[in-house]
């Protein structure tokens, strides 16, 4: 019996790629932070099809003893999908970190998707579709987002790196990037600043779960959600890096959250 595996299980868009991959009649085994809502969610799943396999374990990506407990659990099962959505979007200037803000989002972001990948590389079944959820924010410079889209830059270059490593093994690697994401209400607010293009480019959850699992399935690489998206990302590419950064650094520089 082969799993689905999907960490961020009980945010927006992973419930999205949760309801997905289980109207696919996949077996599920789902991760986050909190106990309560994994419980939570697996009840309302199993109303929808009672027949389903649903595991659930929490665990808090950002630690790797938390992490360990969940291999623990695992170790006897083997996965043929894994969907890395879980993260933390920080959104300030660097000067305003401390400490343990800097390193729970690049563990959150980063070091906890690498960790899950080792992990079920060395689980999967016969194929393995991984999908990692990083952020177009990390095809950029951002001044005044800085941590969080280098890690997400980090997170694209390690998941096209490792698409080579393992091509023509069974194992298939998709970095999806996607823009604005109808969740939280502070993002919707966010959107709502950004007027007729932030109608335009944000897509909700259920878009970038079906369009991501689609891409997967067709072996792509990268893939950005949106046809707004898309042709922002490749228009960019033709204007001078100095240009964005001071472009991006003005429009960024009066937003502050702080996730989690």
């Amino acid at each position: 019996m082969n799993y689905t595996l999907i960490t961020g299980a009980t945010g927006y868009l992973g419930k999205a790629f949760a309801m997905e991959c289980l109207r696919r009649g996949e077996n599920l085994y789902l991760t986050g932070r909190s106990a309560d809502k994994l419980a939570n969610l697996s009840h309302a799943l199993r109303q929808l099809r009672p027949e389903a396999e649903i595991r659930t374990f929490p665990c808090d990506l950002a630690d790797e003893n938390s992490r360990a407990a969940l291999y623990g659990d695992a170790g006897d099962l083997h996965f043929s999908r894994l969907i890395n959505v879980a993260g933390a979007d920080i959104q300030k200037a660097f000067a305003l970190y401390d400490e343990a803000k800097l390193t729970f989002q690049l563990r959150a972001n980063l070091e906890g998707a690498i960790s899950m990948c080792l992990f079920c590389i060395n689980r999967r079944a016969d194929s393995l579709k991984i999908i990692n959820i990083s952020s177009i924010c990390g095809a950029y410079v951002m001044p005044y987002f800085a941590v969080y889209s280098a890690a997400k830059g980090a997170l694209t270059s390690f998941s096209l790196a490792i698409a080579e490593e393992y091509r023509k093994t069974g194992v298939i690697v998709t970095a999806v990037l996607p823009g604005a994401i109808h969740t939280r209400p502070d993002v919707e607010e966010y959107i709502k600043t950004q007027g007729v293009w932030g109608k335009i480019a944000a897509k909700t959850p259920e878009y970038v779960a079906t369009k991501a699992l689609r891409a997967a399935d067709e072996g792509k690489k990268l893939y950005v959600p949106g046809v707004a998206n898309k042709l922002v990302y490749h228009a960019s590419k033709f204007v001078p890096r100095a240009v964005k950064t001071k472009l991006i650094a003005k429009k960024w520089r009066a937003t502050q959250k702080d996730a989690f």
